[in-house]
């Protein structure tokens, strides 16, 4: 094979610059600071005041509060009992997620429509469907559990069931487009193959594409289920019970040792639910 010799030059400009796209590189990161500075002052950023002395000051009294963490046999015991029922809250509407969020990927899920085989194109009325279901997530998940919470704690009263209903309505929007785009995202020979044999969506789903998509999907399904866990926490503050209405009482009365030990369990529900996710991942991989 015939070589270009490489000059002098070319060999200079390379020892200079060894990477080619490096103009454009710089031009992007000047963009990106000029368009993130006005952002930084519309938020009144000011990470100064984090090291004013008053603030170092009050940061150091706040911190030393929460030694030692409580751990008084009473409190470990409602400890336990309210971490028991945040897991419940995020396990129940996590679920009920589940049950809405399944059926809404077996419809905006456009590998699976038996109507676009053949032709390529979709009917009109299949079509018109999809994009009503699509529109319905999107409501789903533009709103944030928080908010889901404060409207069922106004109509049906403070406790769990405002929780599971927040999160069920919210991260039922999230599964289902992210379900969706997964499955679209993976091979689709095996799932084209059995709808064009006669199969029905509901097979083509359970055996063409969740073979190949099954350790991406389940891992999502266990990050939206430790997200919803700290997600169950924030909303115990509105109201909705478990880990985060006790840490709410517990900020109020000034006790940082009771504070300490609800964070060192938040640590370690987000810890264990990573665990599972590796398990699970290992097993269907």
């Amino acid at each position: 094979m015939k070589t270009v010799p490489e000059t002098p030059a070319r060999d200079a400009f390379d020892a200079r610059h060894p990477d080619p796209a490096w103009r454009g590189r710089i031009a992007l990161t000047v963009l990106f600071l000029l368009l993130l500075w006005p952002m930084l002052v519309a938020s009144e950023f000011k990470p100064a005041t984090l090291f004013d002395r008053q603030s170092l000051a009050a940061t150091g009294q706040f911190l030393a509060a929460f030694l030692p963490p409580a751990h008084s046999a009473e409190f470990l015991q409602m400890l336990l009992r309210e971490t028991w029922q945040t897991v419940a809250i995020a396990s129940a509407g996590l679920s009920l997620a589940l049950l809405g969020a399944i059926p809404a990927t077996l419809l905006v899920t456009e590998r699976l429509s038996i109507s676009r085989l053949g032709t390529g194109r979709m009917r009109w009325a299949a079509s018109l469907l999809r994009q009503g279901v699509r529109w319905l997530l999107v409501l789903l998940r533009s709103v944030p559990e928080l908010v889901w919470a404060l409207l069922f704690v106004r109509i049906i009263g403070l406790g769990p069931t405002a929780g599971v209903l927040a999160i069920a309505l919210t991260y039922c929007g999230m599964l289902g487009k992210v379900y969706a785009e997964i499955l679209e995202s993976s091979d689709a020979a095996a799932s084209d193959a059995l709808l064009a044999n006669g199969s029905s969506r509901l097979a083509a789903l359970l055996y063409g594409a969740l073979p190949e998509a099954a350790s991406e999907l389940v891992s999502y399904t266990i990050y939206r289920w430790e997200c919803a866990i700290r997600g169950s926490v924030v909303m115990g503050f509105v109201g909705a019970g478990g880990l985060g209405q006790r840490m709410d009482e517990s900020m109020k009365m000034l006790a940082g040792g009771e504070v300490s030990s609800m964070l060192l369990v938040f640590v370690l529900l987000v810890a264990g639910a990573d665990a599972v996710s590796k398990m699970l991942r290992k097993r269907l991989g």
